[in-house]
């Protein structure tokens, strides 16, 4: 049989629009605001699942997205997620056969897709899973930077897709997912408001990055990437920069042509450590980011808040 996917972004963009819209009314008839560490906790406040146990199966190749699905799914679902640990390279990863049947016997599987983890996209082919595919949820064109759970928008957009297919997966419960999106979308106006409170500060400020990881959320802030374009080739294409190119993110960071340095310290290697190693030098701060939720994040909103505040501290 055919694998069911979720594919239209156009068709998403108007409960996107009016996810947005509940954030606003919600950020405009309430005067507290929950903190990052208990969005979690809020978004399973709807109660106990309608038919007393776990109706749905979920499986997600990532945590990125793992987490969100968990937060969507609530009481009604169980999601397994095959990568959770931040040693492991999603580009690379060589699945095992239970790997494999956790993404194949779900009803609904979660991917990023995008050239991601193409081992869940080829596990899923011709399955009869309901598939929510980020790249194209998200309308990611062939090549793009696959790091989309960095992208606010492509996160309500997902969101949306996520209880969208459980909702149809499982009709029994439909009230009980429609009613736990819209306590995610509200929940979520932490991470929305740290955005926004991000690019007051980082708007038209300049960064290098040692991989690509954060750009969509830097783009999102307003900052401009003045990473030398021969680096960002090579980072995008998992090969070596070539010592020009290194040179050259080393002279930026020595001028001062970087206000700050986007480090993923899940990237291991000799030239990455150089150029934090020249940042510190040259006074320019140094920014950690990771490429999965780390193991002291309860939650994806957590995780992306705390990276958020570490840029304005750095910025000011």
């Amino acid at each position: 049989m055919r694998t069911t996917r979720i594919i239209d972004s156009k068709a998403l963009v108007p409960l996107a629009l009016l996810l947005l819209a509940v954030l606003v009314v919600a950020g405009c008839s309430s005067d507290s605001s929950s903190d990052a560490s208990s969005s979690s906790d809020d978004s399973t406040s709807s109660g106990s699942c309608p038919d007393g146990d776990t109706s749905l199966s979920i499986s997600a190749s990532v945590d990125q997205w793992g987490d969100i699905a968990e937060q969507l799914a609530g009481d009604c679902g169980e999601v397994d997620t095959v990568i959770t640990s931040s040693s492991v390279d999603p580009h690379d990863y060589e699945p095992t056969s239970s790997d494999i049947q956790k993404m194949t016997s779900a009803q609904v599987a979660v991917i990023n897709g995008a050239d991601y983890d193409p081992w869940a996209e080829k596990a899923l082919e011709g399955s009869d899973v309901t598939v929510v595919d980020a790249g194209t949820v998200c309308g990611a064109e062939t090549g793009a930077n696959p790091h989309l759970w960095y992208d606010p928008d492509c996160v309500m957009k997902m969101g949306a897709a996520m209880s969208e297919a459980y909702e149809k997966a499982d009709e029994s419960t439909k009230s009980y997912f429609e009613n736990l999106q819209k306590q995610w979308t509200e929940d979520m106006k932490s991470y929305t408001d740290a955005v926004a409170a991000t690019k007051k500060v980082a708007d038209g400020k300049t960064y290098g990055a040692t991989e690509s990881v954060f750009d969509y959320m830097a783009s999102a802030v307003g900052m401009k990437n003045e990473t030398p374009q021969g680096y960002q080739n090579a980072s995008k294409n998992e090969s070596d920069p070539a010592p020009g190119d290194i040179q050259a993110f080393k002279s930026a960071l020595t001028n001062n042509d970087m206000d700050v340095l986007i480090f993923n310290t899940q990237t291991e290697g000799p030239v990455p450590s150089q150029l934090k190693e020249t940042a510190d030098s040259a006074n320019v701060p140094v920014v950690d980011v990771t490429e999965t939720v780390p193991d002291d994040a309860s939650t994806f909103q957590e995780w992306q808040i705390n990276q958020l505040d570490s840029l304005q501290q750095a910025l000011q």
